[in-house]
């Protein structure tokens, strides 16, 4: 696999959602691109937010060399979802708060791209989910994910109850507030939150973490290969499928959700000195004397 860009000279933009006051940033970053020679297109709903002409989303991906999120990590991970059939390299300039992903900081852009076209940069191949929500009534409902589906009870009063099944053979029924089935990548958000286990993000696996598991003797995380197909479903009248915690869909009794590893992952674009353990520390205050 090419893991540097062909060419550097067109990035396509997506600012932060419902964030007009993003503007003046856009444009000073916007300057430092085209300064180096480097065009820069803005997709057509993020061109609207800010009274600007933009594209289509899909011909402003077939015509980047890379794409840049402008915004926090939510922006990335849309961004990434939205643009994957394209398998174009994105980048996080972080406008937002906290970073693992977005980790270009508004000071270090110009570092990074005097870096970037001195070819000092690196391409990280992240495991994506493909996921399917298949209807009793057989209908298919297919996406894809960079950190998670989470699957989880609709209203508060009731406990959710999700049978697992690992390659056909069901292994374990999940009860509790519900279900997270993350990347690597993911395993900082949501699955970090509810006690699952951190995993190095080029690794190829999901993590399988319960949510307030009713009962601790048989929901303990568990780390599958990423070569395994994961299929859910539920009893409950209803559940909720949660995709990187921006996308919801509804699960009736008898739907099933299927979940594999995406044959190709998501190419995250990063600093080449970017360490990952470092990340952690600062965003985790791993090893603070205090």
């Amino acid at each position: 696999m090419n893991n540097k860009l062909e060419q550097i000279k067109t990035a396509g933009f997506i600012l932060k959602p419902e964030a007009p006051e993003i503007k003046p940033l856009y444009e000073k970053i916007k300057g430092k691109f085209e300064a180096r020679g480097i065009t820069v297109l803005i997709g057509s709903l993020s061109a609207n937010m800010i009274d600007e002409e933009g594209m289509d989303f899909e011909e402003m991906c077939e015509k980047s060399d890379f794409l840049v999120s402008l915004g926090g990590d939510g922006t990335l991970l849309s961004l990434v979802r939205r643009s994957y059939f394209f398998h174009k390299p994105v980048v996080g300039i972080n406008a937002g708060t906290l970073g693992f992903l977005a980790d270009i900081t508004i000071e270090d852009t110009d570092n990074f791209l005097d870096q970037l076209l001195k070819e000092e940069y690196r391409i990280d191949n992240r495991m994506m989910i493909e996921g399917c929500i298949i209807t009793k009534s057989g209908t298919k409902k297919p996406f894809f994910a960079l950190n998670d589906v989470v699957l989880t009870r609709p209203v508060v009063s009731k406990m959710a109850k999700i049978f697992a099944s690992l390659d056909g053979e069901l292994f374990n029924t999940y009860r509790g507030d519900g279900l997270i089935i993350s990347t690597p990548t993911g395993s900082t958000a949501y699955n970090l939150a509810a006690g699952g286990p951190v995993i190095y993000p080029l690794t190829k696996a999901f993590i399988m973490t319960a949510i307030s598991a009713h009962s601790l003797t048989n929901q303990r995380p568990l780390v599958v290969p990423a070569d395994f197909t994961i299929e859910l479903s539920s009893s409950d009248e209803k559940i909720i499928a949660v995709i990187d915690g921006q996308d919801n869909y509804e699960m009736n009794e008898g739907d099933i959700l299927k979940i594999q590893g995406a044959r190709i992952g998501a190419k995250l674009l990063h600093r080449k000195e970017r360490n990952y353990f470092s990340v952690l520390r600062e965003k985790l205050s791993w090893g603070d004397k205090n």
